[in-house]
């Protein structure tokens, strides 16, 4: 015959953890990794919009955001489901929908507008902590072309709350953006 000798154990050794005892415990936050992706030209980040889904299909929460790149009524109020987990969104206007000789100022300003409300909704997401990975594509071309600040950006990485990753694309990354990444990948033809 076995005989437990636990209640005679706990009440003789000090060292053990009292269960009874209330616990003042705290949630602490973790992010995920920042991952940046290099190319030399636009348009070459298909594995990432591969890998994107099938982090759907297992069941992670995505967003998918071409900041630079329109199409047929996209837009935030536009954004397309995919795999029940994916939320794919594109520019209401973009640069790529026009030949860049018949752009003038307003149009111009109209599609920096735009870019700019689609950032101010990454922005929102990235504190959120609802999704569990988030790809801003050709982010960097945006920077480049002084529609996001840098600052922003960096301060929205630097206080964003996301267990998963942020993937950031681009052709040109400035220094201070390598520095902050986890992992660079550049990608070749």
């Amino acid at each position: 015959m076995v005989t437990s000798s636990s209640n005679s154990y706990l009440t003789s050794n000090h060292e053990v953890v009292n269960i009874n005892k209330e616990w003042n415990l705290r949630k602490i936050n973790q992010n995920g990794q920042i991952q940046i992706y290099q190319s030399s030209y636009r348009g070459s980040y298909s594995s990432i919009i591969r890998d994107s889904l099938r982090n759907a299909a297992l069941g992670r929460k995505v967003l998918l955001v071409q900041l630079m790149k329109g199409g047929v009524k996209q837009g935030i109020s536009n954004a397309q489901k995919l795999c029940g987990n994916l939320t794919w969104i594109r520019c209401s206007n973009s640069y790529d929908k026009y030949e860049s000789e018949n752009i003038d100022k307003n149009m111009s300003k109209s599609i920096n507008n735009s870019i700019i409300e689609l950032w101010n909704f990454c922005k929102k997401e990235l504190l959120s902590g609802d999704y569990d990975q988030i790809i801003l594509d050709e982010v960097f071309l945006a920077l480049e072309m002084n529609i996001i600040s840098k600052d922003d950006l960096i301060s929205t990485l630097e206080n964003r709350f996301i267990s998963g990753d942020v993937i950031l694309t681009g052709t040109s990354i400035p220094k201070n953006f390598l520095l902050m990444a986890d992992q660079i990948t550049e990608l070749r033809s």
